[in-house]
């Protein structure tokens, strides 16, 4: 039996993984379908203390899981199937390959995942001017024109930061009302830079190497027509990567774990959560990195009140 498991190798799960390994906890950390998490797939990344001149977002879970591997974490290249937790554990982990582990404390670090439009040619784009994070990305789109796909609270925020950067942002959404509050609607319409197109879904992203523009239908008359710019963001919400514990985990409504107080305990003893699966607020690096350092010290004080 482990002392402990920490599903995921994020920033939440790495860091979870470096303070329990630190803490002669002898840490077992599964890879997942993602090994290093969503900032894999960036490029640079300039908003992570400590890396004034950026840097490229594989190179930084390389660098967390090596440090964490340092102290002793032992990282397992295995996916998650099913988990069985137990009040108090222990808790029982069956993997794909048929693999079953069990531990005394785990940590849940699995992260979210943004919402696509499910085209080829976005996928195909994706890091080349598509991006599902402005916070992460805008700065790259300086004095080019960038749309922004979505109606509600989260698209008019991301429509504001662009603003900052962008020659002009345009955002586009399906429907002629938008599920924003008035507040937020009210910002992103008095400012100049942002501009408006409704009823209209992307039927394509237009590009060789880099998004030119967007293939625009109207949903009312038909008409086809493309809209140029160099950047694409998606504000279709995140989904919390949280099925494998449904019915055994309290969430809320969207599936993110709840968590008791500020604390990272969830509402089963034994198990604690980190980053994006509870956050449905910030989801950055540093924010997961914190909840991370957070669950290896509820969880390391947990198991010491057990021995």
């Amino acid at each position: 039996m482990e002392e402990v498991v920490i599903i995921g190798t994020g920033p939440a799960g790495l860091t979870a993984a470096i303070y329990m390994a630190r803490a002669n906890c002898n840490p077992v950390v599964i890879a997942g379908q993602l090994p290093g998490g969503l900032l894999t797939q960036t490029t640079d990344i300039e908003n992570f203390p400590g890396f004034p001149e950026a840097i490229n977002g594989f190179e930084l879970m390389m660098r967390c899981q090596q440090q964490a591997e340092k102290f002793g974490a032992k990282i397992l290249y295995e996916v998650v199937d099913k988990v069985e937790l137990k009040e108090g554990g222990p808790h029982k982990l069956t993997f794909t390959s048929g693999e079953i582990m069990e531990c005394k404390a785990l940590i849940i670090a699995t992260g979210s995942s943004p919402r696509w439009l499910g085209l080829e040619s976005e996928d195909r784009l994706k890091n080349h001017g598509v991006s599902a994070c402005a916070t992460c990305d805008g700065a790259f789109f300086r004095d080019v024109p960038v749309a922004v796909i979505g109606g509600g609270d989260s698209a008019m925020e991301e429509a504001l930061f662009l603003t900052k950067f962008a020659s002009s942002v345009t955002l586009i959404h399906r429907r002629e009302e938008f599920r924003a509050s008035k507040i937020m609607l009210d910002r992103a319409r008095s400012n100049e830079k942002i501009k408006f197109i409704v009823n209209s879904v992307i039927k394509e992203v237009v590009g060789g190497q880099e998004v030119d523009a967007l293939r625009l239908e109207n949903v009312k008359t038909g008409e086809v027509s493309d809209f140029p710019c160099k950047g694409v963001f998606l504000a279709l919400g995140h989904d919390p990567n949280t099925t494998l514990f449904k019915g055994q985990l309290e969430t809320d409504q969207k599936g993110f774990i709840k968590t008791t107080g500020r604390t990272t305990y969830t509402s089963v003893e034994g198990v604690f959560v980190a980053g994006d699966c509870a956050d449905n607020v910030y989801r950055q690096a540093v924010t997961a990195a914190g909840t991370g350092c957070g669950a290896a010290i509820d969880a390391e004080r947990w198991l010491a009140s057990k021995e």
